[in-house]
């Protein structure tokens, strides 16, 4: 599989003189690698079997080391299966890149990004983890920057850049607390090792751990780079980085949480189900607010996040408590959402990449009416929406609802403080829910429904067939996770009783999703049965409608137009659907609008033009990154000083150094 990709990374810059030939090469050796990956991942998790391959280094705590246990498995099968149909539709999609940016470049770091998350959830060495860490950042940082004469691409790479490596300084501090305490940077040792660590030492790590993988999954308020650097990136790079490079920060957390970390304390849990509860509410409330296609789906991304964090939580409490069963539950609520989440946000982002290629703008103002010109990307991103909103029996539903259940057992089983937290957790997934149904609403119906709202929607035409292809292979992913989740299930159950710290948790009771009933404390379904009932009585209102009005004559006519011409002026527009949405949060979003109004010269009661422009201020830059900046600015300045250019004055910089180098040896002897 490291062949396959090394041959398509080198291949794809061997060629990029052709690029056709470099997109051929480079995409068609993903696909390979990809599906490679899906079979032995597939295989491992199947057969439970733990396969280690070690090789030495002569670089001293330094080894390559991989391994594939339940959860390694688990991730690596869901980057393999969203990587494939990723590699397809790009092969049908980055044509219109010819002649303008070199796709040999692009093949190349596109297979370094996919091997490298592969070898992210892999890796067994905290030194080779944080080099393959690094491989994955630096791969993804030039995708992001491909379109390199886009200023808004340069400004969201740059971002995107200082972002991860403030990350990677926490992820660093936190491997060498475990070093310091074991001597080893071998994750099976550090597990054996940590155990007897003081609590400050257990605090410190799970801190250090929480801000530099949340970093990389977007967890408010960390989350600053992440709505500029997925839309800038091309549409199947988007769909990667959405749908599992952030991913590799949850994976992290889990092992390190839940299979290095022993003795999980009470208020680890909590405090992720209160960074849960508001990535998930105020992601969405901004993807709300947005009228920028791939950025509200950069929005929800952090909403998905929050979500798993609320199964993380609440499996971290019920460790605390030593209740290990249904620990296992909310972890296995968790997995399944990061799966789906995959398939839904990776269909999304291809399906908005064929909209934008069609189009040639992001603006959903823009669209309109392209149910009529891209009936299959229309019916695909519809399925998207229906998944991403939670709608039965497709996926979203199914770990929405063990996330309930998760949430639901921690309110019937601790103190008072501890059940306000999880109360507090379930009504911010409910209100998630209805959100992100009312903002899909709004995506879908302003850009697929109606009139066309501008000529570039109006000459848009159907995507090429193989991303066609990748978005209906998705599409029956989502189906299919959906309907026969009862059996994912119980092999996910299978992945989180496997970690170290969930060790003799009853999962088969976390499997038992039969029928519509209460119990052992849990509410549990059969996704086929409502899979079953929907279909009949889709079928039942069909055959009904028919019989009731097989007599009844139908005639179509000009819709009434007060006496003018139909005009997409009349339609809703995005921003007036999530207006009054907007206007109810103010409080968080901070919403303002400007109004410009030019009158006539003879008069000044008649306005000639008026526009409104509104817009919502970034609390997290306003209060937080901005502050830091200017803070920062400042320190640097003082700084430059030392530098003045006088050789006399270097030399007794080096002189003072080595002077207090000596007194501190001296101290140390």
């Amino acid at each position: 599989m490291l062949a396959m990709f090394a041959a398509g990374a080198f291949g794809a810059l061997l060629l990029q003189q052709n690029d056709r030939a470099a997109n051929l090469w480079g995409n068609c050796l993903a696909i390979a690698g990809s599906g490679t990956g899906l079979i032995f991942s597939g295989a491992a998790l199947l057969r439970g079997t733990i396969p280690v391959f070690v090789i030495d280094s002569s670089f001293p705590l330094l080894s390559l080391s991989l391994r594939f246990d339940q959860l390694s498995a688990f991730f690596m099968m869901i980057i393999s299966l969203v990587a494939l149909l990723c590699s397809v539709y790009a092969l049908g999609s980055v044509r219109h890149y010819y002649g303008k940016y070199s796709i040999g470049v692009l093949g190349f770091f596109y297979n370094v990004f996919i091997v490298s998350m592969m070898l992210v959830v892999t890796a067994h060495n905290a030194l080779f983890f944080l080099i393959v860490w690094e491989v994955m950042s630096l791969a993804s940082y030039f995708l992001v920057i491909y379109e390199r004469r886009e200023t808004a691409s340069i400004r969201a790479g740059s971002l995107y850049f200082i972002m991860m490596h403030a990350g990677t300084a926490f992820i660093i501090f936190a491997f060498l607390l475990m070093y310091r305490l074991t001597g080893s940077v071998e994750f099976e040792a550090i597990r054996g090792g940590i155990g007897a660590a003081s609590p400050l030492m257990k605090n410190a790590i799970f801190i250090s751990a929480l801000i530099g993988f949340g970093v990389k999954a977007g967890i408010i308020p960390l989350h600053v780079w992440l709505p500029s650097a997925h839309p800038a990136a091309p549409s199947h790079i988007s769909a990667l980085m959405s749908g599992v490079m952030i991913k590799t920060g949850i994976y992290m957390m889990i092992r390190i949480y839940f299979d290095i970390l022993s003795g999980a304390y009470l208020w680890w849990g909590l405090a992720l189900l209160v960074i849960g509860a508001m990535s998930s509410l105020l992601g969405v409330l901004y993807a709300l607010s947005e009228h920028d296609l791939k950025r509200l789906l950069a929005y929800h991304s952090i909403e998905n996040i929050g979500i798993i964090l609320l199964g993380l939580g609440s499996a971290l409490v019920f460790s605390s408590f030593g209740l290990n069963t249904l620990a296992a539950l909310g972890l296995a609520a968790a997995l399944f959402h990061t799966m789906n989440h995959a398939t839904f946000k990776a269909l999304l982002f291809l399906g908005a990449g064929a909209v934008i290629a069609g189009t040639h703008t992001r603006n959903i103002e823009k669209y309109g009416g392209l149910i009529r010109l891209m009936p299959q990307t229309a019916f695909f991103f519809l399925v998207g929406s229906m998944a991403i909103s939670a709608l039965p029996p497709l996926n979203g539903f199914f770990s929405e609802w063990l996330t309930f259940q998760a949430l639901f057992q921690g309110v019937l089983a601790f103190d008072v403080v501890t059940k306000i937290i999880f109360i507090l957790s379930i009504g911010s997934l409910a209100f998630t829910g209805g959100l992100a149904a009312a903002c899909f609403v709004k995506a879908f119906g302003i850009t697929f429904l109606a009139r066309p709202r501008s000529e570039q929607a109006a000459q848009a035409s159907e995507t090429a067939m193989l991303p066609r292809l990748a978005m209906a292979g998705l599409a029956l992913l989502i189906v299919g996770l959906g309907v026969f989740s009862g059996m994912v299930l119980r092999t996910l159950a299978t992945v989180a009783g496997s970690m170290a710290n969930l060790q003799g948790a009853e999962t088969a009771d976390v499997a038992q999703f039969k029928s519509v009933s209460i119990q052992n404390g849990f509410a549990v379904t059969s996704m086929p049965a409502i899979f079953i009932g929907v279909i009949a009585a889709a079928v039942a209102v069909t055959v009904a409608v028919s019989l009731l009005t097989r007599k009844r004559k139908t005639a179509t006519g000009p819709t009434w137009n007060c006496g003018s011409d139909l005009t997409p002026r009349m339609e809703i527009t995005a921003t007036g659907f999530s207006r009054s949405l907007i206007t109810i949060a103010r409080g968080v979003l901070r919403p303002s609008s400007e109004t410009e109004i030019e009158y006539h010269d003879a008069s000044s009661y008649f306005p000639r033009v008026g526009t409104v422009t509104t817009s919502l201020h970034d609390i997290y830059q306003t209060f937080i990154y901005k502050p830091l900046r200017d803070l920062t600015t400042i320190i640097a300045g003082q700084f430059t000083k030392v530098q003045s250019g006088n050789i006399n004055a270097y030399i007794l910089y080096i002189f003072l150094t080595l002077i207090g180098l000596l007194f501190f040896l001296d101290l140390q002897s």
